[in-house]
């Protein structure tokens, strides 16, 4: 008989004793997994095994021979059970998604050693790299001085509840991004106070009040976003740590890493009991090509080409070039890839508005830069960007999408009644709210109270400023001085460049961490990052959904994750 797996839960650990490996069970739910059919059965069951290939004390699951005695069964959707072999998988009561055992403790050092090279292979063979720092034009040149990207050598156990709610929220938040894009007031009131104080909220609003008044010339708004999350250790609630409107990364490499640890773990089936196929699959990079190619498409011209704006020397190109070949391939559709200096230099409108690059017709602009001060050293840079939203390309992100991710609008969205204002339905309010840690802005009335608290308890906070990007973030005693120093100065104005979020504590693991070829047993933290991919023409609705996922994982004394700034690596989720 074909082998089937047999995944039950709320199984009484001292029910099963190391060396009892026989007897019978009562399981009040269970569900059927296979090929082509997956069930769950609110019917108790009792379950009789005769033997165990593993002590189930050192062990998430315990595998076992069974046979199943059923009474009733779903006969219409041709899977019988009665008196099969079969195998099972038995999970411990009472352990919650952050007590979960780490699929490190699987693979002894030794084993691991051996296998790096064997991923490290693999990761070079398929397209897992980054640019090497160290070598000159590296960032430049594809193909200069390649390195692998840093990575984990096995996926991180990951709630599947948790992570199938983060994806039903994919939709949702593509949808109030857009919501809050087509309103200009709320925007320029809500960031009022931040530009004041910030030169680079500021310029941004600059530009959007300028095409505001002049007239959108392109009504197609394309999203490419990613929602991050953090599992928090003391509630056991998945917490939505920001939300990314603009170069949105590693859609190319994160798809990579997810096939990497499938690889791995076929390598560890038979002696960890790991199953290649709890690994769900990325289509993140298939998912955000066949976004610009459907916004390409809209604008309705054949000879146009896709701009990818990017760095200067970017050694994460390898990541974009993930999206540009597909793009090619799946679509026919040519990239080219353009620094906001060289579009300066290169760009102009036509008559109608129409963004040329030299003698190149731009249908999409797809940013992988401009979200930092320091991606516009000059006025150029500024008025490259100015020039692209005056144009009729449609551009990801438009400058109402890049407003509508900084953290101030994160944290507004947060307050009372806000939600209602761009979003229907009670369920689908309540479902987003659900996730908001804990957010407070600095500036006007009732804001004394909240920075008080952070003064005292700052290891409870995160102050973070209008930026994206790692290593912006203050922790611990940070927090205070800056606070202090804010307060103090000007009347305290430049708090409004700030807010404060309720500090996350993710679910510990430990985890091999593989950077430039050599490996660290670590103790890790993760922050999981949902992609969703939105366009819209006018008031049409083209695409709304998720898109794929991210996970980053950290040396959990480290307060930042990310990836191109040097703090996490990339990995994948392996579902519980």
């Amino acid at each position: 008989m074909p082998s089937r797996c047999w995944s039950f839960s709320a199984v009484q650990a001292s029910k099963i004793r190391e060396s009892e490996f026989s007897g019978s069970l009562e399981f009040p739910s269970f569900r059927i997994c296979t090929p082509l059919f997956s069930k769950r059965s609110p019917n108790p069951q009792r379950i009789s095994f005769r033997s165990g290939s593993l002590p189930f004390k050192d062990f998430k699951r315990l595998s076992i021979d069974c046979k199943v005695e059923t009474s009733s069964m779903d006969r219409a959707a041709g899977v019988s059970v009665a008196e099969s072999e079969g195998y099972l998988k038995v999970d411990q009561i009472g352990e919650r998604a952050s007590e979960l055992k780490n699929l490190s403790d699987l693979v002894p050092p030794n084993l691991a050693s051996e296998l790096v090279p064997e991923a490290l292979a693999w990761a070079s063979t398929h397209g897992l790299v980054m640019g090497d720092k160290s070598i000159e034009n590296s960032g430049k040149v594809p193909g200069v001085g390649l390195v692998h990207a840093p990575f984990c050598l096995f996926p991180t156990p990951f709630p599947a509840e948790a992570f199938e709610h983060a994806i039903d929220l994919a939709p949702l938040f593509n949808k109030l991004v857009d919501e809050v894009s087509k309103d200009g007031n709320f925007l320029q009131e809500t960031l009022e106070r931040t530009r004041k104080v910030d030169p680079f909220t500021n310029r941004l609003l600059g530009i959007h009040s300028r095409v505001s008044e002049e007239g959108i010339k392109q009504e197609v708004q394309l999203g490419m976003h990613r929602s991050d999350y953090m599992l928090d250790k003391a509630t056991d609630t998945l917490f939505q740590v920001e939300l990314n409107t603009i170069s949105s990364s590693f859609a190319g490499l994160g798809s990579q890493v997810s096939n990497l640890h499938g690889y791995m773990i076929r390598h560890v089936e038979r002696s960890t009991n790991m199953d290649a196929k709890q690994v769900p699959e990325n289509t993140a990079a298939d998912a955000f090509a066949e976004a610009l190619a459907l916004a390409w498409q809209e604008y309705k011209n054949q000879s146009a080409v896709v701009l990818m704006v990017v760095e200067p020397g970017e050694r994460n190109m390898y990541d974009q070039y993930w999206l540009a070949i597909k793009l090619y391939e799946s679509y026919g559709i040519r990239t080219i890839r353009k620094t906001l200096s060289e579009i300066y230099a290169q760009a102009h409108l036509s008559k109608d508005g129409a963004l040329y690059i030299q003698e190149e017709l731009v249908a999409v602009v797809y940013y992988r830069t401009g979200y930092s001060p320091t991606d516009y050293p000059t006025d150029f840079e500024w008025e490259a960007r100015l020039l692209v939203e005056q144009s009729s390309a449609i551009k990801c992100p438009s400058i109402s999408y890049h407003l509508a991710g900084t953290k101030k609008i994160q944290q507004e969205l947060a307050r009372p009644g806000v939600l209602e204002r761009f979003l229907q339905g009670k369920e689908s309010i309540e479902k987003v709210r659900s996730c908001f840690a804990g957010l407070w802005g600095l500036e006007g009335e009732g804001s004394t109270e909240i920075i008080n608290k952070a003064i005292e308890n700052p290891d409870a906070f995160v102050l973070k400023p209008q930026r994206e990007g790692g290593g912006n973030n203050l922790y611990g005693h940070d927090i205070r001085d800056r606070l202090l120093e804010l307060r103090e100065k000007d009347g305290g104005i430049g708090l409004a460049a700030y807010i404060l979020m309720q500090r996350l504590f993710p679910v510990p693991h430990t985890s091999y961490l593989v950077r430039g070829g050599v490996w660290s047993f670590e103790e890790t933290a993760s922050e999981l990052g949902i992609f969703g991919a939105y366009l819209r023409n006018a008031e049409t609705e083209i695409l709304n959904k998720a898109g794929g996922y991210l996970l980053r994982t950290k040396v959990s004394k480290s307060n930042e994750s990310g990836v191109a700034a040097g703090y996490g690596v990339l990995d994948s989720v392996y579902l519980l």
